[in-house]
């Protein structure tokens, strides 16, 4: 006859101890010459985005440009532009930025439909390309730009500026470290309720509105960086009568059962963490995830432990930081911002939109 099965409880495995932050460099000093910027548009993300710039000791603001005179006289004397271009003459006012031979990269914050056209202009006319996020409508459009970047040999980068936070190389190095173990599991949910109205660009299906493709590209950046390239999606939404996704949810699936759940929402007001659970602990950011300024983690059976991160500036230094030392550098990728990541991410956005019945304009070859 066998041994009865011993009661007495295992000893809780030894956590893994966890270093102090990170430190990371200081993203308003100079790291070679000076570069040469261009802002097309001058909406409240531009305007937050040239704040951030104007840290910079070795950013120079050449260029900005929007619809009307006023606006573009109004936000290059607000931050000092040298110059300040409109719609004029049959012309617009980007048209006639990328023309500028003294700016040298442009920063692109138009509605998501105007990116490929806008961006692709620039790279046409020779300047290297940071674009907000997403870069395109869908991944034919992002392959398309990157195509013409890497002829023009051209710097081309997506504006996700999450990856270039302090915050989220903390949540990297934490995973990586083995302090949680094997991540088995990861949910994030973003959104809030956006009153309805016709005119803005959130409601409107040509200009790409609605959660998804505005919201989801944090939540996927998280789940790729902490688990990989999932085996598979599986994608819900409910559509508004108008065309635009209300609210989402995906869940990203792994061979070796690891799975990630993700919703965004413009009708429904959500916690915005991120919480990723391994076999040996979990860990689960402060809101908004796509700047968080806290981080908790429990390593195997100890307490857990909260770290608190300062922004510089709205949080944009760092990845302004990353383009221009890539191009002091003469690179013209990203090493922590790669093309193949925007793609691939606008590639389960496709699927995840087949799947809902969502659909673009931009889709139409």
């Amino acid at each position: 006859m066998p041994p009865a099965p011993s009661t007495a409880p295992a000893d809780p495995p030894a956590p893994v101890a966890l270093s102090a932050p990170a430190e990371r460099d200081d993203p308003t000093a100079a790291t070679g010459r000076p570069v040469r910027w261009g802002v097309v548009a001058t909406g409240s993300i531009a305007g937050r985005v040239v704040e951030d710039l104007s840290l910079l000791d070795d950013a120079v603001l050449t260029a900005v440009s929007s619809r009307s005179a006023t606006s573009a006289a109004a936000f290059a004397g607000r931050f000092g532009a040298v110059r300040g271009y409109h719609d004029h003459g049959g012309t617009t006012g980007w048209e006639r930025l990328v023309a500028d031979p003294d700016v040298e990269v442009v920063y692109v914050a138009t509605p998501h439909a105007q990116h490929r056209a806008v961006a692709g202009a620039a790279l046409a006319a020779g300047k290297h390309v940071l674009c907000e996020k997403p870069l395109t409508m869908n991944a034919r459009e992002a392959r398309e730009l990157r195509e013409l970047a890497r002829d023009r040999g051209l710097f081309l980068m997506e504006a996700v500026w999450t990856r270039f936070l302090p915050s989220f190389g903390r949540v990297l190095d934490v995973v990586r470290s083995g302090a949680i173990g094997r991540v088995r599991w990861l949910q994030a949910d973003l959104g809030a309720p956006v009153p309805f109205d016709p005119a803005s660009r959130i409601w409107d299906p040509a200009a790409g509105g609605g959660a998804l493709l505005d919201l989801a590209v944090y939540p996927l950046t998280w789940a790729l960086a902490a688990l990989g390239a999932p085996d598979g999606i599986t994608a819900r939404g409910v559509l508004h009568e108008d065309g635009v996704d209300l609210h989402n949810g995906l869940t990203l699936s792994y061979a070796d059962g690891a799975h990630a759940h993700l919703t965004t929402s413009i009708e429904a007001d959500c916690p915005g963490t991120v919480t990723i659970s391994g076999t040996d602990g979990w860990l689960r950011t402060g809101a908004p995830l796509y700047n968080p300024g806290e981080l908790v983690v429990r390593s195997g059976h100890a307490a857990p432990r909260t770290e608190r991160f300062q922004p510089v500036g709205h949080g944009f230094a760092h990845e302004l930081r990353e383009v221009t030392r890539c191009l002091q550098a003469g690179l013209t990728e990203s090493p922590r911002m790669p093309l193949a990541d925007t793609v691939l991410v606008l590639e389960l956005l496709d699927e995840a939109r087949r799947q809902m019945g969502l659909r673009y304009r931009s889709d139409a070859p």
